[in-house]
């Protein structure tokens, strides 16, 4: 007999699994072949289902025993049983004018050249700006969510806060991020001795909170409301709002603490000191923990000298080398492009009906379908430069503008929704393209791996580092990165993202055609001084704040 069971699903489809019972023998009245014949029959029959039984049990285990191959966000290849269609190259006839084109060689060295003076510097001094702190009026705890360039500006405006009440800061605490799952607190990011030094004629600043106020935690403000946390601050509240609403909880407790605390400072109508101070916490106090400055030196190292660094012992050997001049330049390139901002964008990438779908229901989870984009066509977006520029068209750019087949280019990025089929045309542009994997091995990436801020903070340090950056889309790490160079007047290219989207749809332009209209839109674009105006960012902006005429 064929006992049924409850059907199994698998992919929104139901599989009825039955049962095989014991099969009993006929008596020597019964029809058919010999009692040897139908024995043979039962036994295969029982043996064909129990090999159905087996297989279906099997397919339903392999999401479990290999994930890895029903996940379309592998870093190196795209699943076996992907959401997406393999995308082929968008713009066929573009890469393949880029693949056959001889880029001269004054243009060729002309995207090498330094940024020239500007005629404006760093005029942030070591010592107090804002005056020495006087007797503290309690303790600001705030609780930053974000990735590590979110966290960073946080970091910098919970300081500022601290000054305008007169506070005793506790190092922040940085809430998990719910995309990368990561929980590195500041003191893994962060060298905290330096950052306390480097502000000790600022604020005051403590590790953790004396005895009689341990009990103020995250765990404590989650599960009822308290008298002592703040999370009414409004995005760029004013110094007036702070001394308002969180000065008095201060004179009543002693202690409070803000969350949420991202973009809870104005940018406006601030003291010029508040403002300097901001900078020199974003340009001073923040310094990575040695073990990430020291993997990031061996990286950068690696690339300028690709073959020659083999070890942190080795760095030093490197640097003391005479090399001709003009060698061992690098680019870095930020690309973003995983999951989350490939739905949040909206934006049509290639992938088929199938990966549409899948980013229209991963919308639908993660944001309920508010998503402003997505009431636009693909084609509207991308005339408005709305659109994050895809690994083949950031590559088609950077050609464009005269980088070549021999440029050192280091990938500054997670993983890459779609895999090495995403970034497949990206590499034939750029074979010599490197990433953290590539340059360094399991053993010198362990204190890092798994850990998305870590990985980041890598990524930023060899950013600041290369010869010039240039960030695929908008986004915190593009505009800390915009920030921190101009500071430091160094080249970072900003693609002119409407310019870029309306040149992609025209099928027609050839590729001499697309390379003029490139470099033409893109003078000017190169790292050039853009002195801040109202209601932007400082940390994208710093002159005039913190930046003085020469």
């Amino acid at each position: 007999m064929r006992y049924p069971v409850s059907p199994l699903t698998l992919s929104g489809t139901k599989i009825r699994v039955w049962s095989i019972g014991r099969v009993g023998q006929r008596g020597f009245g019964d029809r058919g072949g010999g009692e040897g014949d139908k024995m043979a029959s039962s036994n295969y029959h029982n043996q064909s289902l129990r090999g159905a039984v087996y297989a279906a049990l099997l397919v339903l285990l392999l999401p479990v025993l290999w994930p890895a191959l029903f996940s379309p966000l592998g870093h190196a290849s795209p699943s076996v049983f992907s959401e997406w269609e393999a995308p082929k190259p968008r713009h066929l006839s573009l890469l393949k004018g880029a693949l056959l084109s001889q880029i001269a060689s004054d243009q060729r060295s002309e995207v090498w050249t330094p940024l020239a003076p500007q005629g404006w510097k760093p005029c942030i001094p070591s010592s107090s700006i804002t005056g020495h702190p006087v007797k503290s009026s309690g303790y600001i705890q705030v609780f930053l969510d974000g990735g590590l360039n979110q966290q960073r500006m946080g970091i910098c405006d919970a300081v500022a806060v601290a000054k305008i009440l007169n506070a005793t800061l506790v190092i922040p605490y940085l809430e998990v991020n719910p995309v990368w799952r990561d929980s590195s607190s500041f003191e893994e990011i962060y060298d905290v001795d330096h950052f306390i030094n480097a502000l000790k004629d600022e604020i005051s600043i403590v590790r953790e909170l004396p005895t009689e106020y341990t009990w103020s935690t995250r765990e404590y403000y989650a599960t009822a409301i308290r008298a002592t946390r703040i999370k009414t601050a409004s995005v760029h509240a004013s110094t007036k709002w702070y001394l308002e609403n969180v000065f008095p909880v201060l004179q009543s407790y002693g202690i409070a603490a803000i969350a949420p605390f991202s973009h809870r400072l104005a940018f406006d109508n601030l003291p010029s000191e508040l403002q300097k101070l901001r900078c020199k916490v974003n340009f001073q106090a923040l310094v990575f923990v040695p073990h990430i400055t020291t993997l990031g030196e061996m990286l950068v190292k690696r690339l300028r000298y690709p073959g020659r660094v083999h070890s942190v012992e080795h760095i030093q050997e490197v640097i003391d080398e005479n090399v001709d001049e003009g060698s061992g330049k690098y680019a870095t390139l930020h690309l973003r492009f995983d999951k989350d901002m490939a739905a949040h964008s909206a934006c049509d990438f290639g992938g088929g009906k199938s990966e549409r779908l899948a980013l229209a229901k991963y919308r639908q989870v993660i944001w309920q379908g508010r998503v402003m984009n997505s009431q636009f066509t693909d084609e509207e977006l991308r005339s408005q430069g709305r659109c994050p520029l895809t690994p083949e068209e950031i590559g088609l750019l950077l050609a464009a503008l005269g980088f070549d087949s021999n440029t050192r280019l280091y990938l500054a990025s997670h993983k890459v929704y779609g895999g090495e089929a995403r970034i497949s045309s990206l590499r034939k542009l750029f074979p010599l393209m490197e990433d953290k994997k590539s340059l360094a091995s399991t053993e010198e990436l362990a204190k890092v791996e798994g850990k998305a801020s870590l990985l980041a903070a890598v990524d930023y340090y060899v950013s600041m580092h290369s010869d010039v950056f240039i960030s695929a889309s908008p986004g915190n790490m593009h505009n800390a990165m915009v920030g921190h160079r101009t500071y430091e007047n160094l080249k970072t290219i900003r693609p002119n993202m409407g310019l870029l989207g309306q040149l992609f749809m025209n099928k027609s332009l050839d590729w001499s055609e697309f390379q003029h209209q490139v470099q033409v839109g893109h003078r000017g674009r190169e790292g050039q001084i853009r002195l801040r105006r109202p209601q932007q960012s400082i940390y994208t902006y710093p002159a005039p704040d913190c930046m003085c005429q020469a």
